[in-house]
């Protein structure tokens, strides 16, 4: 077997882009990257999880940093897919790298973990009553996005910028424009947000930033053995 712990990206591994942030959390050697989208040319892509109309839509990235839009019910199918192809392997614990809404994704003997049903509840944890603002990659997620975080005390604000495709003027823009409707805390909420995204704007603002990726990776760390 490869390895126990595996993380599962919706787009194509390695991420390049995060694999610095999640080096600081995950050992390499302890850890096998995989991708649902993995040796896809972009015709294939386009085929199996082009998004239908009114499907809701994920964005990830490709090998060549190329960003992709999925179907979201066709990225769970495929992803069970893995999920099931891993564990038959003997994978013991799967993160998954996407903080995209699944409904269905289930693992028999292995521990699964969800961004989209870890982190909603930390930041709740965390701000309690203090204004979020968050920021995603398309401005279409935005009404999946606000069923996602509707356990918040108070509904978030929301901006967009995607981390594949926005430069740091756009960025910038985006979280201070949160910023003036009242966020006390900005969340960057996807997996590729990385560290310079929140340095950047941590500069930037006079509020925190948090990045779901480092949330879920820290505690992902905790159950490496």
């Amino acid at each position: 077997m490869m390895t126990s712990f595996a993380t599962l990206t919706i787009g194509q591994a390695p991420r390049s882009d995060i694999m610095p942030l999640l080096s600081e959390y995950l050992p390499e050697e302890s850890v096998t990257h995989i991708g649902l989208l993995d040796g896809m040319t972009a015709q294939q892509i386009e085929q199996r999880y082009s998004p239908a109309e009114g499907e809701p839509q994920l964005v990830s990235r490709l090998l060549d940093g190329t960003q992709v839009i999925l179907g979201s019910y066709r990225v769970e199918q495929g992803l069970q897919e893995k999920i099931d192809g891993l564990e038959a392997l003997g994978c013991e614990t799967i993160l998954l790298l996407c903080t995209g809404v699944f409904h269905g994704l289930q693992a028999q003997n292995a521990m699964l973990l969800e961004p989209d049903r870890i982190i909603p509840p930390l930041i709740r944890a965390i701000v309690g009553t203090h204004q979020v603002g968050i920021v995603v990659p398309v401005e279409s997620q935005i009404a999946e996005q606000s069923i996602k975080w509707s356990k918040l005390p108070k509904a978030p604000c929301f901006a967009v910028a995607s981390p594949y495709l926005a430069d740091e003027e756009k960025l910038t823009k985006a979280a201070l424009a949160l910023e003036e409707q009242g966020a006390q805390v900005v969340v960057l909420d996807c997996i590729g947000y990385h560290r310079l995204h929140g340095d950047l704007l941590q500069s930037k603002l006079g509020i925190p930033v948090l990045l779901s990726n480092v949330l879920v990776a820290k505690l992902a760390a905790e159950l490496i053995v």
